[in-house]
């Protein structure tokens, strides 16, 4: 099953609070925190949610 990279780009500082749960969700704290995560919808939604504080590559 494929990975994804996650890796916090910019601050979550003045985001709505859904999405800074989505950032605690998928397990990123404070910017340049990397964490992998697998390919599932579940983690896809929280991903695409925060897509703008984010990025994201697929590793294998």
């Amino acid at each position: 099953m494929a990975r994804l990279k996650v890796t916090q780009v910019r601050s979550d500082i003045g985001a709505k609070h859904n999405q800074r749960e989505s950032l605690r969700s998928l397990g990123l704290k404070r910017i340049n925190d990397v964490v992998v995560k697998e390919d599932r919808p579940e983690i896809r939604g929280m991903i695409f949610k925060v897509s703008h504080l984010v990025q994201v590559e697929e590793v294998e």
